[in-house]
C-alpha cells in the first residue's frame, strides 16, 4: 500500500447525500418486522414477501437494527432504525456524508437507501470480534492496518477536530434531574453538571497541547463493529454513527478501552509492548516514522487520550439516560466510564 490519500474531497457534501435514494417511510419500534417488510417492498420491489427471513440483531445500544435476507437471489442488508432522539447525539447528515464517501472509496458496504428514521445498507459477511480478542496477534496487526487507511480518508467538509465542540453540545442536553428516580439517584450522588465542566475544560487545555495529528476517525471501534474478513486476512470497520476528523490518540485509545467490553474490564487494557507493536504496524502501514522514538510519542499521546474516550462514553451515556428507549442501563454505565477516567487520571496526570 502507498501512502496516496483516499480521497472523494473533491465531491460537494448535497451529491453524496442525493445520491442515496429517499423513500419517505417509518420504521416504528414497536412494529419492526412488519415495517421492514413493507420497506423492502419499496426499495427492492422485485423480492417477494415469502423470499425474506428477517432476523433483530440486539447486540447495540443505540439504534434497531434488523438483518434481512432473500433466499431466493442469496443477499442479506440491514435496516438501521435510529433509536429515540438520538438526532440529539448524532448528526445524520454526517453520517450520510460518512457512508456515501466510504461507499465511492470501497470502505463501506453499499448504502441501498434512507428512509424517515434510518437505513438500508450491505451486510458484511465474516467474523464479529469479541472484546477479548481485539488484542490478540490475529486481530492486532490487522485492526491496526485498517485504521491506519481509515486515517487517510478525506471527504468533504469541515476537516477540524470534532471532539471537544461535540462534548461541549453534549454536555448542554444533561439534564439538571432525571425523570426516572433510581437514574436521577445515581447521578445527583456521581455526578454534578459545575464537575463535568471542569473537568472538560482541564481535558481540552491538555490534549490539545500534545497536537495529535488530526485524521479521520472511526472513533467507535467496539468489538462488535469490526468484522474479520472470511479469508481471515483483513477486516472491516462497519457502523459509522460516530466517524469524524478527530484526533489521532483519540481514535487509537478508544479503540483500546473497547478490549473491556461493555462490562468494563480494563485488566484488559494493552500492556505497553502489546501498544508499541501495534503503532509500529500503524505507521508502517501509513508509511510514517516508526523509531522507537516515535513509537515512545504516540504511547505518549495514546495514554493521555484514554481520558479524553472515558469522558466521551461517560457524557454519551449521561445524556442517552434522559432520551433512550434503548433497555441498557446508561445512568450505571457513566458511572463505570467516570470510575475509569479518574482512576486513569490519578495515574497520568498525577
Amino acid at each position: 500500500m502507498t501512502n496516496t490519500e483516499l480521497s472523494v474531497e473533491h465531491l460537494n457534501t448535497a451529491t453524496l447525500i442525493g445520491s442515496i435514494p429517499l423513500f419517505s417511510f417509518e420504521v416504528r419500534h414497536d412494529s419492526l418486522f412488519e415495517d421492514s417488510r413493507a420497506l423492502l417492498a419499496q426499495v427492492f420491489p422485485e423480492w417477494s414477501n415469502d423470499e425474506l427471513v428477517l432476523n433483530q440483531c440486539k447486540d447495540g445500544i443505540t439504534n434497531k437494527l434488523m438483518q434481512c435476507t432473500n433466499k431466493r437471489v442469496g443477499k442479506t442488508v440491514l435496516i438501521r432504525a435510529y433509536g429515540k432522539r438520538t438526532e440529539v447525539i448524532i448528526d445524520r447528515n454526517q453520517e450520510l456524508i460518512n457512508m456515501a464517501g466510504l461507499t465511492r472509496l470501497g470502505m463501506c458496504p453499499e448504502l441501498y437507501a434512507r428512509f424517515d428514521n434510518g437505513l438500508v445498507y450491505g451486510f458484511i459477511p465474516g467474523t464479529i470480534a469479541k472484546p477479548e480478542e481485539m488484542g490478540n496477534e490475529q486481530w492486532a496487526p490487522l485492526i491496526a492496518k485498517r485504521l491506519a487507511e481509515w486515517s487517510k480518508v478525506k471527504l468533504p467538509g469541515d476537516h477540524s477536530p470534532q471532539l471537544f465542540p461535540i462534548l461541549r453540545r453534549w454536555m448542554k442536553d444533561i439534564p439538571a434531574n432525571y425523570e426516572d428516580q433510581r437514574a436521577n439517584d445515581l447521578f445527583h450522588k456521581h455526578f454534578t453538571l459545575e464537575m463535568l465542566s471542569s473537568e472538560a475544560d482541564l481535558l481540552e487545555s491538555t490534549l490539545t497541547a500534545l497536537h495529535s495529528p488530526v485524521v479521520f476517525a472511526h472513533n467507535d471501534l467496539l468489538s462488535g463493529n469490526v468484522i474479520m474478513a472470511e479469508t481471515r486476512d483483513s477486516v472491516s470497520f462497519i457502523d459509522y454513527e460516530y466517524a469524524m476528523y478527530n484526533y489521532r490518540g483519540f481514535d487509537i485509545a478508544n479503540h483500546f478501552n473497547e478490549y473491556a467490553g461493555f462490562e468494563c474490564d480494563y485488566s484488559r487494557y494493552p500492556a505497553k509492548p502489546a501498544q508499541l507493536a501495534w503503532f509500529k504496524t500503524y505507521l508502517d502501514h501509513l508509511g510514517h516514522d516508526s523509531s522507537p522514538a516515535a513509537l515512545e510519542g504516540v504511547y505518549h499521546e495514546v495514554k493521555l487520550f484514554q481520558l479524553a474516550s472515558h469522558f466521551y462514553w461517560g457524557i454519551w451515556a449521561l445524556v442517552q439516560a434522559s432520551i433512550s428507549d434503548i433497555d441498557f442501563d446508561y445512568m450505571d454505565y457513566a458511572r463505570l466510564r467516570f470510575d475509569q477516567y479518574f482512576q486513569v487520571k490519578s495515574q497520568v496526570l498525577g
